[in-house]
């Protein structure tokens, strides 16, 4: 064993034996130090709760305008519906204190053409915290790729202090918390997680985006953290195949970041149709203008499913449950220009797998949505 080394094979056995009987799972190690928590943040302290909040004001569909007092109104009724507290604020304090240092992990994968978390969104969360007591300094916005979280520019929006970082750049990834797996034979086995989560943030937020995915079917709360908080993951999928069904839940499932990812706020202003997660059509974005609230990745990401499958079934496309032969073609630039085409057999049902490690409810019988509409 390594230093600060713990392997989890035997919590993951009874798992690992359930998802087999749905298909091929890979021989997951699992390296961490840090142990369970009794209460962890995923699917934290209100699993199944989700809160959608819609404004037809939120942003301008011809120019993708946002406008930021009417961000601010959905952030707070959002916040308020999901604690049941009059006062947004109180709402904020019983997640951070001025104790914490959080973790913002936006999605900057669609920048720059506006499918990255929008910085009206993310400054929004920002001066919350504040208000909640969390200095500025303590605040890290970040994603794993420094090329795409340059675009954005969110060091322009929000206060002065919060500190926008790549772990490319900055700290790194911790040699000591990994996951490994061999899927096809690579010489570089493991994905390590950013000591940003392992030694820096103790609270992370998610803000992730609607966007449809090539491999996983669709891409929210769950793969946002996953792929997001750990290196060398793009070598799940190779030709037509993708590791992506056990694989983000398997990442996610890892401490300390199951324990310390508390919030999930899904940027729905725009949204990816098809194309995702870089969107280089704009044929096939659309605005579902709305966010949603919760604590339970796996509760969101569910309702999202059924976001982006509509839009595509009101399109004429095919469905992102489609695994079909008869629409897959390798050839990557006709998956660009048609919707009908799939260029990996994607594996949607990563969510419900999720669902099976204890990361959240997935049945939507036992989803409790709240839904608001904003005059």
């Amino acid at each position: 064993m390594q230093r600060r080394s713990f392997l989890k094979a035997a919590a993951l056995a009874s798992t690992a034996g359930a998802a087999r009987a749905q298909g091929d799972v890979p021989d997951y190690k699992i390296v961490t130090s840090y142990p369970r928590s009794a209460n962890p943040g995923m699917p934290g302290r209100y699993p199944g709760r989700v809160i959608r909040v819609r404004s037809d004001d939120c942003l301008d569909e011809a120019t993708e305008r946002v406008d930021a007092p009417t961000v601010r109104e959905m952030i707070s009724t959002g916040m308020s519906a999901l604690t049941g507290d009059r006062d947004h604020r109180d709402s904020w304090r019983r997640f951070f204190s001025s104790s914490d240092t959080v973790g913002i992990k936006v999605n900057s994968s669609g920048a720059p053409t506006n499918m990255n978390s929008r910085p009206e969104v993310v400054a929004e969360v920002c001066e919350r915290l504040i208000d909640a007591g969390v200095r500025p300094g303590e605040i890290l916005i970040h994603d794993r790729t420094p090329r795409q979280l340059v675009v954005p520019r969110y060091e322009d929006y929000v206060p002065d202090g919060v500190r926008v970082e790549s772990p490319m750049s900055y700290l790194g990834f911790d040699p000591d918390v990994f996951v490994e797996a061999n899927f096809f034979g690579e010489d570089d086995t493991r994905s390590f997680m950013v000591r940003m989560a392992t030694e820096r943030c103790n609270k992370i937020i998610g803000v992730p985006n609607m966007k449809d995915h090539s491999a996983s079917g669709v891409t929210g709360c769950l793969k946002n953290v996953a792929y997001g908080e750990f290196n060398n993951v793009a070598r799940t999928h190779r030709g037509a195949k993708t590791h992506t069904r056990t694989y983000i839940g398997t990442l996610c499932d890892v401490e300390p970041l199951r324990s310390r990812t508390v919030l999930q706020i899904m940027d729905g202003l725009i949204g990816v149709w098809h194309g995702g997660p870089f969107s280089q059509d704009p044929r096939f974005r659309f605005h579902p203008k709305q966010m949603m609230f919760g604590t339970d990745p796996v509760a969101i990401d569910r309702l999202l499913i059924d976001v982006i499958d509509d839009k595509r079934k009101a399109e004429g496309a095919i469905s992102v449950w489609d695994q079909s032969e008869e629409h897959y073609d390798p050839d990557h630039s006709k998956w660009a220009r048609d919707p009908n085409v799939n260029r990996f057999f994607r594996e949607t049902g990563h969510i419900e797998y999720a669902s099976t490690l204890g990361l959240g409810v997935y049945d939507l019988a036992r989803i409790d949505l709240g839904e608001i509409r904003l005059p």
